[in-house]
């Protein structure tokens, strides 16, 4: 059966419904469609699609978010193409489109995560399991903010994600939201994800500054130059897919920031 959905930029594209034959893109996208129990409907996913680790191993990969196999793709012969806007290369995307159905997300807050969990268990036949998912991360999340409005936590924070230039996420990104509903703002004003050196961010003064673990994978060893560089700052590592992975990870990340909080008082 042919059915027709709009994606989030508003492109509309005709799948044989529901898909059999799927490919994701994107790690976090990938996650959800084991979690909605598309053990066989999945074919192919990305080198960065760790997530669950079994699955990882025995599906193809098809290349890097930002570098795909478009031939290894085509050998496939996907009947769906789940991708994100912001992760995946523009040109590359576009010529998969002129070959097969390819639903894009567009995603910058939780409203839009719950939105995409939504739409992709719509777009292959999984509604039941997609509004559950919805229902524990509302529920979560909901809980998160009252425990922080309760406790008064209120701190400033500076959240890197890359060194060599040192950058950070600012305004207008998924990581934004997640700081705030959890007590946390943001001192970096500027949008998406800008460049800044340790003097600049010194002058902002944060109580916090937290190194994500990807996409740059921070480690104790980078810890130092940031304490130097902030002697009053509190220096955190954080894991980058539970501010940042927006699909059914945001299940998993309600309970690291229930004990995130809890550090942080």
């Amino acid at each position: 059966m042919q059915r027709s959905f709009k994606d989030q930029l508003n492109r509309t594209i005709n799948i044989n419904y529901p898909p059999k034959r799927i490919i994701s893109l994107v790690p976090s996208q990938t996650e959800l469609l084991f979690e909605l129990g598309l053990d066989q409907e999945v074919i192919g996913i990305t080198k960065f699609c760790i997530h669950p680790e079994v699955k990882f191993k025995e599906k193809t990969k098809i290349g890097g978010t930002k570098k795909l196999n478009l031939e290894l793709i085509r050998s496939l012969k996907p009947d769906l193409i789940i991708g994100n806007k912001e992760e995946n290369e523009q040109a590359q995307v576009e010529e998969l489109m002129s070959e097969f159905p390819v639903w894009m997300s567009d995603i910058h807050d939780l409203d839009g995560a719950k939105r995409t969990i939504t739409e992709i268990g719509e777009l292959v036949d999984r509604q039941p399991e997609s509004a559950y998912l919805n229902h524990l991360i509302t529920a979560g999340f909901n809980d998160l903010q009252t425990l922080a409005l309760q406790n008064g936590l209120h701190k400033s924070v500076a959240y890197l994600i890359w060194k060599g230039p040192y950058m950070f996420a600012g305004r207008n990104t998924f990581i934004n939201q997640m700081l705030a509903m959890n007590g946390l703002n943001n001192v970096v004003r500027e949008n998406r994800y800008p460049e800044m050196d340790l003097k600049a961010l010194a002058t902002l003064n944060p109580d916090l500054v937290f190194l994500s673990s990807e996409p740059y994978p921070f480690k104790e060893k980078h810890l130092e130059e940031i304490r130097l560089a902030l002697p009053d700052a509190k220096v955190m590592l954080v894991d980058g897919e539970m501010f940042s992975w927006y699909g059914s990870r945001l299940v998993k990340a309600v309970q690291y920031l229930f004990q995130l909080q809890k550090e942080l008082y």
